[in-house]
């Protein structure tokens, strides 16, 4: 065609029509973004079996529904365990290969959903069914427990820290915890200072180490080794309960023992540090 103005060959708008059916680059989903999405769902998993199988035949008076209350509570946990598995692997999927733009948005929401909500609502949920639970101050520490994760997330994105470590226990970390403070079945004021407490972890300033290497490893085999007690405690194996329980306590040790050893470490780097500057002014 030619232009009437210029007298000069045009063709319309091609390149712009390219560039418009073209998907930008910030919409694009990378491997890492999809298992990160995997671990989304998976959250929403577990509120959703929390609610059918604990919650609705609490509120229903099934009192046959004491199995399938144990079935839902092991399948809520376990994709939990399989939402900290995606959040384990989209990083290292992201490091070997790509993440899209909004990867670390990605990354943040799906966190807040399975290590924020489903816990959260997992500790709401036990204040309503269990015999000794007081459900206001149930909801309190659920409240406290989300709030958490949130201004652990947040503080994420806006903290650089060294490489290699994290400052407050990790969301997926925390997550577990609580729900196995709740499977421990303790007393329940015993079971709310507990939650508080990695609460207080989540947010502090206690440094943790990222999952890589052996480490990384190690975790990804004491998920399994979790999957594979919840099923027993699930199907009532015997001593299905004795061996959950175990599992849950060393759960609990752990999530006690690596801040004593963070600050141990910290200690003993400053009491160096003073030696150091203390050698360096000698004359």
């Amino acid at each position: 065609m030619i232009d009437p103005d210029t007298q000069s060959g045009w063709v319309p708008e091609a390149d712009e029509v390219d560039d418009e059916e073209e998907m930008p680059l910030s919409l694009r989903l990378s491997i890492a973004d999809t298992l990160t999405l995997g671990n989304a769902t998976c959250g929403f998993m577990a509120v959703y079996f929390t609610t059918t199988g604990i919650l609705i035949p609490h509120l229903t008076g099934n009192d046959e529904s004491a199995g399938m209350a144990r079935h839902s509570a092991a399948t809520a946990v376990i994709l939990m365990l399989c939402a900290a598995v995606f959040d384990l692997f989209d990083g290292l999927v992201a490091r070997k290969l790509r993440s899209s733009p909004m990867g670390a948005e990605l990354d943040n929401l799906s966190d807040l959903i399975s290590f924020g909500l489903a816990p959260a609502y997992f500790v709401l949920v036990y204040g309503m069914v269990a015999d000794d639970a007081h459900q206001r101050v149930a909801a309190v520490g659920a409240i406290v427990v989300l709030l958490a994760v949130v201004l652990r997330l947040a503080r994420f994105s806006c903290v650089t820290m060294k490489d290699g470590v994290f400052q407050g226990m990790p969301s997926p970390f925390g997550a577990l915890t609580v729900v196995s403070i709740v499977l421990l079945e303790l007393p329940f004021f015993a079971t709310l200072l507990a939650i508080l407490g990695t609460a207080w972890l989540m947010v502090s300033r206690v440094e943790y180490p990222k999952p890589r290497g052996r480490l990384a490893v190690a975790m990804l085999s004491w998920i399994v080794l979790s999957m594979g007690l919840l099923a027993a405690w699930a199907f009532d194996a015997p001593s299905g309960q004795l061996l959950l329980q175990t599992g849950c306590a060393l759960q609990l040790v752990m999530g006690a023992v690596i801040p004593l050893f963070a600050t141990a470490r910290r200690v003993h780097n400053f009491r160096d540090n003073r030696r150091e500057a203390r050698a360096a002014q000698l004359p």
